[in-house]
C-alpha cells in the first residue's frame, strides 16, 4: 500500500506524512512544483509539468490496486477508483467503487448549478474540525485497506 497526495493545493499533507510514519507507508507528493520540507526516507517527490491533469496523470499512471489516493479532485479520484485505489478528501470523505459514482454526479450538478447562478458559493473554510475527520477517515481507510 502507498500514499498518493495530490499536493498542489493539499491543506493536509503533514498530516499525510504523520499518519505515513506511523504505518511505515510510502508517499508519493505529485504536484506542478517542488514542496520544501517534505525531504523523508517514505517521500517520494514528483512534479510534473505546468499544465491542466499534469500532476493528476502522475498520480494514475503510478497509483495501483491497494493504494489511497488523498484529493479533492473527484474525476482524479474516479480515476484512482478505476484502477482498484481507494481515496479520501481532505475532509475525510471517503472515495471507493460503491461511492465514487454519486460523487461525480453531485459534483458534475453543483458545478452546473454554479455555472447558472443558482448556487454562489463554494465549500466552507477549511477547520479543525474537517482536519480531525481527515485524520480518522485516513486511519480508518488503511484498517479497511488492510483487511482487504
Amino acid at each position: 500500500m502507498r500514499l498518493f497526495v495530490d499536493a498542489d493545493a493539499c491543506p493536509v499533507k503533514d498530516e499525510v506524512l504523520r499518519v505515513a510514519e506511523r504505518h511505515n507507508l510510502p508517499v508519493t507528493f505529485a504536484g506542478n512544483s517542488w514542496m520544501r520540507g517534505f525531504d523523508h526516507p517514505l517521500v517520494e517527490q514528483v512534479v510534473a509539468s505546468q499544465g491542466m491533469d499534469e500532476a493528476d496523470d502522475r498520480i494514475v499512471e503510478r497509483i495501483e490496486a491497494g493504494d489511497i489516493v488523498i484529493t479533492a479532485d473527484i474525476p482524479l479520484a474516479a480515476r484512482c477508483v478505476e484502477k482498484g485505489a481507494r481515496g479520501i478528501d481532505p475532509r475525510g470523505k471517503h472515495y471507493d467503487s460503491a461511492s465514487i459514482g454519486m460523487a461525480l454526479a453531485v459534483r458534475d450538478l453543483m458545478t452546473e448549478l454554479r455555472d447558472t447562478g443558482v448556487v454562489t458559493g463554494g465549500a466552507s473554510a477549511y477547520g479543525k474540525q474537517d482536519r480531525s475527520r481527515f485524520l480518522d477517515g485516513l486511519e480508518r481507510l488503511i484498517q479497511a485497506v488492510r483487511r482487504g
